[in-house]
């Protein structure tokens, strides 16, 4: 593609060297126009042959971009004898060909940039601890990375040795760097800014992050909006509906000028701007929000977007930090503090969850062995029951306790000023109740702002849905614009919240983490993960995905998919104006042909210069982070 757009410009270069060499003859050689329509005939042919490439590209593709009027307008004029002022309409026609090319092969040429993101050799520490320089495509999971300052990483992995600052803005949208040390993640196609780091590799290839985003704005870019498929099972129509217009213009008018005006409407209805109506807006909105972070599986969902009016989150990890903290330990009468951590941390140590996280964290900050379970059964929403050594021992809500028999009195839970606005854990082993942990969780800094951002974007109502009591709920929803808090919720309950929403009429869009909360995202119109870079089911169970927890990219998606529809409704305004205006002007005989080529070219630049200001969008958001930002992890 890239060669045939090269060709394209070298055969316009060279057909407006003939039609500068016509003019040029026309004013200083006096052969009654003879060597001027030579050098003019000369530059149609040289013209005309990109154009036929293309058609044939057309038909080959199974495409119908209605070329062929090109062709036929600049042979139409041919007819007349005029060879100077049929070069001008082909060249016009032909530069209005080059500048929907240049902006058809926008998503390749994003994608080639992307794929240039992992460039380089990574260094491979062999078994008897020396290096070997390798490409990354020869890189399989296993294999250990030395990644010194200022390369750039071609694989996900986990350090395993070393500190550093990683630049992940190609993956997150993040401008600001992010310490890292042992056990961190990091993602192929960042670059490591400080200290040497060995990262043992997870994922190599097209199975990584990054080959992830190209996957996904691939997928995006060739999905087309419901309006343009509209188009598309009609387009068939359109050439013979113009040369039929242009047939009764010609019949109507042979005695005068009739084929002056077939020429100048078959040149005004070749429907370049249509053409670049959508997939410039397209291409600029799927690049702003790929600079944020945000990947769009299908151009269809950032136009549903626009339709949304209503939010609904997950807590912990979407508008809470998801860091949650171990704040009290309450044993029963006769169990000691650590009998309750320890059983905790066996039914835990299996678990991703931030609850499981918290239990961990405190026990490596008492220096306890970790055990691990034997068997491991989680009943998502609810708890864990774990196997260990004979016994059984169960870990998670009141709910959990309840359904294995165990009530609250038991486990020393008064209900009413026991852990407010803490989440709780309980744990009981072989029947027997253990007691509970109280952990804490804060609101992102800014979830206040964005909510307050959806609300002026035009969000109507939000709302909150947790695994967690109502109490500890309650306790976050009192700093948030939220309309409603849900606590106490299972998976199955926030699937019932959403269509709860849902059957008052809103668009829903849902907010979670993609893991716990799969089935509430394929529920609702809009589902978006937060957080998702690493994270294949996030991905994959999301309409959206965030690679990062920043909230501000929600009201920005809001914002950037209606001013997307808005832009591709101007584009199709514009682009049928010049059509409109073309055929009703042709036909009256008040637009000559070498106009309505100047015009084409000018409704193409207009639409393509509309839909770039969608590029910039999100461009404050990056200047906030890149001065402010969130404090290093």
């Amino acid at each position: 593609m890239a060669n045939s757009k090269k060709n394209m410009h070298l055969w316009a270069a060279a057909g407006l060297v003939f039609i500068v060499n016509a003019f040029i003859c026309l004013a200083v050689v006096d052969d009654d126009r003879f060597l001027a329509s030579v050098s003019g005939g000369i530059a149609v042919v040289i013209l005309l042959i990109p154009m036929i490439k293309t058609l044939i590209e057309d038909f080959k593709n199974k495409q119908t971009k209605m070329h062929e009027l090109v062709i036929l307008a600049v042979l139409a004029s041919c007819s007349q004898g005029d060879l100077i002022t049929s070069s001008c309409i082909a060249f016009f026609m032909l530069l209005s060909m080059i500048i929907e090319s240049k902006t058809a092969t926008g998503v390749q040429a994003s994608l080639e940039a992307l794929a240039k993101i992992t460039p380089g050799k990574a260094s491979r520490i062999l078994a008897d601890g020396s290096e070997e320089d390798v490409e990354g495509k020869d890189l399989v999971p296993g294999d250990i990375l030395r990644v010194r300052p200022g390369d750039g990483i071609l694989a996900d992995g986990e350090i395993v040795k070393g500190r550093s600052s990683i630049n992940e803005a190609n993956i997150t949208g993040e401008s600001l760097p992010v310490d890292k040390a042992e056990s961190s993640k990091v993602f192929a196609g960042t670059i490591n800014l400080s200290g040497v780091i060995e990262v043992q590799v997870t994922k190599a290839g097209e199975d990584t992050a990054i080959g992830k985003v190209r996957e996904l704005i691939l997928q995006a870019e060739g999905s087309k909006l419901p309006f343009v498929r509209l188009i598309d099972e009609y387009v068939k129509y359109y050439t013979p509906l113009v040369v039929m217009i242009a047939a009764i213009v010609l019949f109507f008018n042979k005695d005068t000028d009739g084929v002056n005006r077939l020429v100048a409407i078959l040149v005004a209805t070749c429907p370049i701007a249509l053409i670049l109506a959508t997939p410039t807006a397209v291409v600029a909105s799927l690049s702003a929000a790929a600079r944020l972070g945000v990947l769009i599986k299908d151009v269809n969902d950032i136009e549903a977007m626009a339709r949304i009016d209503a939010f609904i989150f997950d807590k912990t990890g979407t508008l809470t930090r998801g860091v949650l903290e171990v704040s009290c330990l309450k044993p029963v009468s006769g169990v000691k503090s650590s009998e309750l951590l320890r059983a905790a941390v066996i039914a835990e140590s299996g678990s991703q969850h931030p609850v499981a996280k918290a239990i961990m964290q405190m026990s490596n900050k008492v220096k306890m062995k970790i055990r691990h379970a034997d068997n491991l059964h989680e009943e998502p929403g609810r708890g864990v029951r774990a196997e260990f050594k004979g016994q059984t021992i169960l870990a998670g809500n009141l709910a959990w306790m309840k359904d294995n028999k165990i009530t609250a009195e038991q486990l020393g839970f008064t209900g009413k000023e026991d852990g407010a606005g803490m989440s709780l854990l309980f744990v009981c082993r072989d029947g027997k109740p253990l007691g509970w942990i109280g952990l804490s969780d804060h609101p992102r800094g800014e979830a206040a702002e964005s909510l307050q951002g959806l609300t002026e974007a035009g969000i109507s109502y939000s709302a909150i849905v947790s695994g967690d009591r109502q109490s500890v709920v309650n306790t976050v929803s009192t700093d948030l614009p939220v309309s409603e808090a849900f606590g106490d919720c299972t998976p199955a309950m926030k699937v019932e919240k959403v269509e709860y929403v849902k059957s008052k009429g809103y668009k829903v869009a849902f907010v979670g983490d993609g893991v716990n909360d799969g089935p509430a995202l394929a529920t609702s119109d809009i589902g978006i993960a937060m957080g998702a870079a690493g994270s294949d089911v996030a991905v994959e169970s999301s309409t959206i995905a965030l690679m990062n927890n920043e909230l501000n990219r929600l009201p920005f998606l809001v914002s950037l998919s209606r001013k997307m529809r808005m832009t591709v409704i101007q584009n199709f305004l514009l682009g049928g104006l010049f059509i409109i205006g073309g055929i009703s002007l042709g036909a009256l005989g008040n637009l000559s042909p070498v106009i309505a080529a100047v015009l084409q070219v000018i409704g193409a630049l207009g639409v393509v210069l509309n839909s770039a200001r969608l590029i910039r969008q999100g461009e404050e958001i990056q200047a906030l982070g890149a001065s402010v930002g969130e404090p290093h992890v």
